[in-house]
């Protein structure tokens, strides 16, 4: 494709060289850059991609996105505004715009994400839709199943993603849209079908600073929906949000529980085995059952046939498709482990994510409930004594250890969290290293106690200072069973 075609939709602030170079591929990483590339200069967090323009320009790359003034001798230079504004449309013109190909269901909030985009697949499938989803753990295209880097790819990713969807045939994409993806314009350029609202509680202050920019940022998938948006109304930001859709011009579905809402749910029976409930839609009434406990449960199935509801989808086709959905891993997962108390691990990392979970396993513990759980490094500090005091508020005991610590003293974490659980009153203990606080807990719990793992869910690693390691708690607690500790 010739550059001036690629740069279509692009403001630009000049341009030099030749337009008609021809361009075979796309880059913003100068280590994968190859002959005939567009090298993407974008000034990151802790890169510069303008120091790597020699790297790139020696590998073959023939024409470059600059944010700063460069000469680049013998290839093509367009400066820009913003690299990272112009990337996705620059991207979306390679790949010939294949979100228009596609349906696109995008699912954004701090938690329930991953699992309304499970749920959401699983009901397309019965459907016998052909699905593609994107979301923290993995990337599916049909049978394809690629591990992921990030919630939602860099928006070059993305549209490559897309584009390998719309070659396999596939009609939905359900994926995970984060607060960094929209903020940073990954999703620029996309055309969705659905967009959902599943709440938000304090995350990513880091990065947002307060909770309206975190809401704001949110609140962008939705002016990028053209079918129907789809917003909890009990989550008091759901509210501000939908009260500003009403007038958009796009379909609104409101749902929830506690507040009148366009989709609701009664008759809610919460066991260790999952949750039933009735749900009640402005056309019918039907009964629901998800096999993973937890009033939040109720929310993310709501979330996901209200977006099969919006797309027309039959009652009982939604009915099967929530109740074929096992788990999700490392969402209120249990741990197969024939012991007489019951191992659980779930990716509760925000206060909220941490009071949903422990809630739901005190609907039907018999026994203590022993948490296990840390804080990020280089991440929201202001939420660690906040996750310290639910933790000892709703435990019978508890676990401090380590998370990824990342660049941080996994020490200074903790203690930082520790904070927050010395008003409670609930017993604890602090280990650094988390392989160690596991066996502790597991050694510790009776018949009839729950030990939640609560942090890591799905991740199959952790991120020290110097190295990432692997680290798989369902392994860890299968081999120290093993130890007969």
């Amino acid at each position: 494709m010739k550059l001036h075609e690629l740069l279509k939709g692009v403001n630009t602030v000049y341009f030099k060289g030749d337009p008609d170079v021809e361009i075979s591929g796309i880059t913003y990483d100068s280590r994968k850059a190859k002959k005939g590339d567009l090298f993407i200069c974008v000034s990151g967090f802790k890169y510069d991609g303008h120091s790597f323009i020699d790297d790139a320009l020696g590998k073959g790359a023939v024409a470059f996105i600059t944010e700063k003034d460069a000469e680049v001798p013998g290839a093509a230079v367009v400066k820009v505004e913003s690299s990272r504004a112009a990337m996705p449309v620059i991207a979306s013109n390679f790949y010939g715009n294949p979100s228009q190909k596609l349906r696109l269901i995008g699912i954004t909030g701090t938690n329930g994400k991953t699992t309304t985009t499970y749920l959401i697949k699983s009901i397309m499938e019965a459907n016998k839709q052909k699905i593609g989803l994107l979301g923290t753990i993995t990337t599916q295209i049909g049978d394809k199943i690629y591990i992921s880097s990030r919630t939602t790819p860099e928006a070059l990713d993305l549209q490559c993603l897309f584009r390998e969807m719309a070659d396999s045939d596939v009609d939905y994409a359900v994926m995970e849209v984060s607060s960094h993806s929209l903020e940073l314009g990954r999703v620029e350029g996309c055309n969705f079908r659905i967009g959902v609202f599943t709440n938000l509680t304090q995350d990513h202050l880091d990065f947002h600073k307060t909770i309206e920019n975190y809401r704001n940022a949110k609140k962008k998938l939705f002016y990028m929906v053209d079918g129907t948006n789809i917003i909890n109304i009990d989550d008091e930001h759901g509210k501000i949000i939908a009260g500003e859709l009403k007038n958009t011009g796009v379909r609104l579905i409101t749902y929830g529980i506690d507040n009148k809402a366009d989709i609701t749910a009664k008759n809610i029976d919460i066991t260790s085995n999952g949750v039933g409930f009735t749900i009640v839609t402005p056309e019918y009434e039907a009964e629901l059952n998800i096999r993973i406990p937890g009033k939040f449960s109720v929310y993310n199935a709501l979330a996901a046939a209200a977006a099969a509801y919006a797309e027309g989808i039959d009652r009982n086709i939604i009915r099967e498709g929530l109740n074929n959905v096992d788990y999700v891993p490392g969402r209120s997962e249990i741990i197969k482990t024939d012991t007489p108390y019951t191992v659980i691990v779930d990716y509760a990392h925000t206060p909220d994510g941490l009071q949903n979970i422990l809630a739901s396993v005190k609907e039907y513990a018999k026994g203590r409930i022993i948490t296990l759980f840390g804080c990020g490094g280089d991440r929201d500090k202001e939420k660690r004594p906040i996750m310290g005091n639910v933790a000892g508020r709703m435990s019978d005991y508890c676990i401090i250890t380590s998370d990824n610590p990342r660049t941080e003293d996994p020490m200074d974490i903790i203690r930082q969290t520790e904070a927050g659980i010395k008003s409670t009153g609930c017993d604890y203990i602090c280990i650094e290293n988390r392989r160690d606080a596991i066996k502790y807990a597991i050694t510790m719990a009776k018949p009839g106690d729950i030990v939640l793992l609560a942090g890591k869910g799905h991740e199959t690693y952790q991120i020290l200072k110097d190295k990432t390691i692997p680290f798989d708690e369902r392994d860890i607690v299968q081999e120290l069973l093993r130890e007969e500790i």
